[in-house]
């Protein structure tokens, strides 16, 4: 089953007042000039770490928006219908631990883990919340099995081969009737009107990053991928929803216009970060110097912030379940 909201074209604000300084500005001063109530929250409960990098933040932002576009719903966290007799919850690729934390909350009864391979820069998880750095290819050595784990944004993580091994290991580690959920996204930029031209340093990004991925043997065509990658490893019951993540305040609708302010912090943040290790080692047609990959991201930025750019990237939501025997 497919819930396609991807097709459908996304209504631009007329009235979009938003200039280049002012969502320079916004992005500058999160606290208070990022509209989202949900996106403040996020950074002043005290879960941040002070030594939080611009991934972190971009990290964050991601969070907010995956959120904020599922705020309509009962439960804007997940779609598997997981409910609160559950026992144990794993967060693979917990990040900053956001997703983790925020479902501990929901559930304080539940025992939900986090596991990255590097450790998560927050200051306070509530009691039933457990952050922990280890690798998930490695031989998992948690006793209880679980009802459900989550996966979100982890482009570039593994090899083909290493998805099918965490896919096979998700499923000899869920209980029978347990469920496996996935989010990711496309690095690829797109627009409904002429507003991200083939020629544009923004429409370059994604077949820029998917060829360094190729060559780096980790692929970052996931969204694509991991249908067919879940059910082969023996899930059933496929669900999906497609969606497009608006990048700046641009869409009319409000609940889309507020996503996309958040998810531009998302990619200002982020780029950097993004392209420098694939573009300084596996960049064409020879690795990029670290300068080159600032001008670079700086141009994309500089086009991104351009109200007249109506620039979105598609996600897909994956979610399916263990038999039962």
């Amino acid at each position: 089953m497919s819930e396609a909201e991807g097709n459908e074209k996304i209504a631009v604000d007329p009235d979009v007042y938003i200039t280049n300084a002012s969502l320079e500005e916004d992005n500058r001063s999160e606290t208070t000039s990022i509209s989202s109530s949900i996106y403040r929250g996020l950074i002043e409960n005290g879960r941040r770490s002070p030594a939080d990098d611009l991934q972190f933040e971009s990290l964050e932002a991601g969070h907010a928006v995956a959120i904020v576009l599922e705020s309509d719903t009962s439960n804007p966290l997940f779609r598997a219908p997981v409910g609160s007799s559950a026992k144990n919850i794993l967060d693979i690729g917990t990040g900053n631990g956001l997703w983790a934390i925020d479902v501990a909350d929901m559930f304080p009864e539940t025992t939900v883990r986090g596991v990255d391979i590097f450790p998560p820069p927050v200051t306070w998880m509530p009691p039933n919340c457990i952050l922990e750095v280890d690798d998930v290819l490695r031989e998992w050595t948690w006793r209880e099995p679980f009802d459900f784990i989550h996966l979100r944004i982890m482009l570039g993580a593994f090899t083909e081969k290493e998805w099918d091994i965490v896919y096979q290991k998700c499923y000899e580690n869920l209980k029978p009737g347990g469920w496996i959920e996935q989010l990711e996204l496309d690095a690829h930029l797109e627009a409904d009107d002429d507003s991200v031209p083939g020629d544009s340093m923004a429409a370059s990004w994604g077949d820029v990053t998917f060829g360094c991925a190729e060559r780096s043997g980790r692929r970052i065509d996931t969204l694509n991928t991991m249908s067919s990658s879940i059910e082969r490893a023996g899930f059933f019951d496929l669900k999906e929803k497609i969606s497009k993540w608006p990048i700046g305040a641009w869409p009319k609708d409000k609940q889309l216009k507020e996503a996309g302010l958040i998810n531009y912090h998302m990619w200002s943040a982020g780029l950097e970060g993004w392209g420098m290790w694939l573009l300084t080692k596996f960049g064409t047609p020879n690795p990029w110097s670290p300068e080159q990959v600032q001008a670079y991201v700086g141009k994309i930025r500089t086009e991104l912030k351009n109200p007249k750019v109506h620039a979105y990237q598609r996600a897909r939501r994956v979610w399916a379940r263990k038999p039962l025997d």
